[in-house]
C-alpha cells in the first residue's frame, strides 16, 4: 500500500500530535510507515520507510511512490532546482514537501493524477492524505457531507476533483502542484500545472478523407509507428520491473491485450493474466481475452463473476471507497484483483487510458458526426432546420431523427456530452427534494466540464476531448475504480500507457491520425495490426462490464439489497420518493439494463453512506 498523510500546524492539545498520526496511519491503509517530525508538522509515508521520508535542515520530504525516486534524492533534486523538480519527477506519485526554512507546504501528484491527494484547510492547520479516510483523524468539528458532493456525484456517478464528498476537503488535480506559504488564512497559496499534455494540433474532424488524408504522407505514419513500437517494450517492461510477482488484466480489449503482449514479448515466457466473464447475454467477453491469451501464449486464470459474488462484494466496496462511487465495473475489477491476489501476484499491469490518448472512446466519433452541422453555412443550417421543423413532418421517423440530430448538433461542446444524462432528461425538481435542490449550484458540473475542455493546450476538438476524458473519465473515474479496487485485494497495480513517455508520445499523434471520420484509434490500431490478433483489433470496447441491472431484477438477494438500500435514501431528503419509485418500476418494467444503471448509483450512494455513518 503506497501514500502519506500528515498536517501543517498546531493541533489543539499538542500532547496528542503522535496519536493523531498513529490514526491517520490507520486511516491511510498501512502497514509499515516512515514518519517525519518537526515544530507544527508532523507527516508520515507508507511502504518503503527507508526511501519514502527524507528530513534535513533545509526541508522534509513524504513520497507515496519511490519506484522512480527516494524522498532523499527528491529533497536534492528541490534544492538544486526549486519547484522544476517536477517537471522531471517520473510515475504515479503523491508528494508533500515542508521548506523548513520558509515555512511554506508544497503538495503536487502526478501527470495523470494516478494518486489522488486529499486536502483539509482550517483555522492554523493544513491536513494531507492520500486516503481521505486518515483525514477524519484530525482534531476539531467533524466532517459533514457536502450537499453539491450529493448532487455531482448523481450526475456523474462519482464526485469529480477538486471536489470531495466533504464540505471544505478538496482534492488535487491530476499535475496540479499547490503551495501554502504558511497555515494562517492570510498566508499566499498559489495553485498552478507543472505539466500539460503537449498536443500537436493539426486539421480538425473534418476533411479527414481526401486531400487532407493524402497529404498525410506514409512516411509520417511510418515514422510514428516506428517510435510507438519501440516504446511499448520500454513503458511495460519499466512498469513490470521490480520485486514481486506481475500479473496482467486482460479483458480482451486492445489496451490490455497490447500490455498483456508486450509484457509477454519483454519477458520471453509466459506471463499470468487474469480475466473476468459474465453469464449474461451481451456481457461476457471471455472469448476475447482467449483469443489474446492464443495469440500471445499467456498463462490464463479466468473467474466467472456471479450475482451472489455481488452481493457479498458490495458492502465491502462502499465501505473502503473513500467517497461514493457509482461506476459497477468497480465490483468486478474487485473480485479480479482478488482472485489474483489470491494466485500470489503482488503487481498487477492495467491497459487503463489508451482510450484517452489514443482516440478511443465512442463518443468520439458520434461528436465528429454532430461537429459537420457546425460547418455548414449559417444560411444552410437556418434552412435546414426550418424544412424538418414544417407541420406534420414529425411523423416521419426520418424526420424525427433529423430534428434530434440538429438539436444535438446546435448544443456546443463539452455541454453536448451530457445530452443523455439522467439529470438532464428528468427536470430537476422532479428528482430532488426542493430543500436540497435549493442549496446545490446545478450548473457546477457543466463548469467543471467547460474548464477542463478550456484548458486543453489545443484547438482540436478531438484533443479537447481526450483531455476532458482524462480527467473526468479517466483520473477521477477509472483509476480511482481500479486503484481502490487493487488496494481493497492487497495489490499494487501499475499503468504502462500512462508513462509521461507515452503521453508525450499520444499528445504528438496528429488528431487527424487519431480519429478518421469515425474511425476510433486510426492510429493505434494500424500501427499494431501486426501484434494484436484481427478480431481484438475489429472488437468495440467493452471491459469488465456487469450485468448489474438484469441481477437486480432476477436475482431476489441483490434486489432485496437493492430494495432496501433505496427505500433507505428515500428518507434522506435527497432525491424524492416518487423519483426513486419511478426507476424502480422502470427498472422492473421496461430496460432493466438501462435503468439499472441509475438504479445502481442510488444503491451505492446509500451503501456509501451507511458505511460511513461516523
Amino acid at each position: 500500500m503506497t501514500g502519506l498523510f500528515g498536517w501543517l500546524g498546531a493541533l489543539p492539545q499538542p500532547a496528542a500530535a503522535d496519536a493523531v498520526l498513529a490514526d491517520m496511519r490507520v486511516g491511510s491503509g498501512c502497514g509499515a510507515a516512515c514518519s517525519a517530525r518537526t515544530s507544527g508538522f508532523y507527516a508520515g509515508a507508507c511502504g518503503d520507510a527507508a526511501a519514502g521520508c527524507h528530513q534535513d535542515d533545509d526541508c522534509i520530504v513524504l513520497v507515496s511512490d519511490t519506484r522512480a525516486a527516494s524522498a532523499a534524492e527528491l529533497a536534492a533534486r528541490w534544492r538544486r532546482d526549486g519547484e522544476r523538480m517536477l517537471e522531471a519527477l517520473h510515475g504515479p506519485f503523491a508528494l508533500a514537501l515542508l521548506d523548513r526554512r520558509r515555512g511554506s507546504l508544497l503538495l503536487a501528484v502526478d501527470r495523470a493524477g494516478a494518486r489522488s491527494l486529499y486536502l483539509l484547510r482550517r483555522e492554523g492547520c493544513i491536513g494531507f492524505a492520500t486516503r481521505l479516510q486518515a483525514l477524519t483523524a484530525l482534531p476539531g468539528p467533524g466532517l459533514a457531507v457536502s450537499d453539491q458532493a450529493l448532487f455531482e456525484y448523481l450526475y456523474f456517478h462519482m464526485i469529480p476533483s477538486p471536489g470531495t464528498i466533504y464540505a471544505g476537503v478538496t482534492k488535487l488535480l491530476p499535475a496540479q502542484v499547490i503551495t501554502f506559504g504558511g497555515v494562517d488564512a492570510a498566508s499566499p497559496v498559489q495553485a498552478r500545472f507543472y505539466w500539460r499534455m503537449p498536443y500537436r494540433d493539426g486539421p480538425d474532424m473534418s476533411g479527414q478523407a481526401g486531400s487532407e488524408q493524402r497529404g498525410a504522407a506514409q512516411s509520417g505514419f511510418d515514422d510514428l509507428k516506428a517510435e510507438f513500437r519501440g516504446l511499448l517494450p520500454q513503458v511495460v517492461g519499466d512498469a513490470g520491473a521490480g520485486d514481486g510477482r506481475v500479473g496482467c488484466f486482460l479483458s480482451g480489449g486492445t489496451d490490455s491485450s497490447t500490455v498483456a503482449g508486450t509484457w509477454r514479448q519483454v519477458r520471453g515466457e509466459p506471463v499470468p493474466s487474469y480475466s473476468m466473464g459474465f453469464d449474461a447475454e451481451g456481457y461476457d467477453e471471455m472469448a476475447f481475452a482467449r483469443v489474446a491469451v492464443r495469440h500471445f501464449g499467456t498463462t490464463p486464470r479466468e473467474y466467472y463473476v456471479r450475482a451472489q459474488d455481488v452481493v457479498e462484494a458490495v458492502p465491502q466496496v462502499a465501505a473502503f471507497c473513500d467517497e461514493p462511487f457509482g461506476n459497477a465495473s468497480i465490483v468486478p475489477a474487485y473480485l479480479c484483483a482478488r482472485f489474483a491476489r489470491s494466485d500470489g501476484m503482488d503487481v498487477m499491469l492495467a491497459g487503463d487510458g489508451g482510450d484517452e490518448i489514443f482516440g478511443g472512446n465512442e463518443r468520439y466519433a458520434n461528436q465528429w458526426l454532430f461537429e459537420q452541422w457546425g460547418r455548414l453555412p449559417r444560411a444552410l443550417r437556418r434552412a435546414l432546420a426550418g424544412a424538418v421543423g414544417l407541420p406534420g413532418l414529425g411523423r416521419l421517423a426520418p424526420m424525427r431523427k433529423a430534428r434530434s440530430y440538429i438539436a444535438q448538433a446546435e448544443i456546443p461542446l463539452p455541454d453536448r456530452f451530457e445530452t443523455y444524462n439522467f439529470l438532464h432528461r428528468t427536470p430537476l425538481a422532479q428528482i430532488f427534494e426542493p430543500d436540497f435542490l435549493a442549496r446545490v449550484d446545478t450548473g457546477a458540473p457543466l463548469a467543471n466540464l467547460r474548464e477542463v475542455y478550456g484548458r486543453a493546450a489545443s484547438r482540436s476538438a478531438v484533443n479537447r476531448m481526450m483531455h476532458l476524458d482524462l480527467k473526468i473519465t479517466l483520473a477521477d473515474n477509472d483509476l480511482r475504480k481500479v486503484n481502490q479496487a487493487c488496494q481493497l485485494a492487497g495489490l499494487d497495480v501499475r499503468y504502462p500507457l500512462l508513462d509521461e513517455r507515452m503521453l508525450a508520445f499520444a499528445a504528438s499523434v496528429p488528431p487527424t491520425m487519431q480519429l478518421k471520420r469515425t474511425q476510433l484509434r486510426w492510429f493505434f490500431k494500424r500501427a499494431l495490426a501486426d501484434f494484436l490478433p484481427a478480431e481484438i483489433i475489429a472488437k468495440r470496447k467493452h471491459g469488465f462490464g456487469l450485468p448489474v441491472g438484469l441481477w437486480m431484477r432476477e436475482y431476489p438477494p441483490l434486489r432485496e439489497l437493492a430494495e432496501d438500500s433505496i427505500s433507505t435514501l428515500a428518507r434522506r431528503g435527497i432525491v424524492r420518493a416518487d423519483y426513486i419509485d419511478w426507476v424502480r418500476t422502470q427498472h422492473q418494467s421496461a430496460h432493466a439494463s438501462y435503468y439499472g444503471v441509475m438504479l445502481w448509483v442510488l444503491v451505492m450512494l446509500e451503501q456509501w453512506l451507511q458505511s460511513h455513518r461516523s
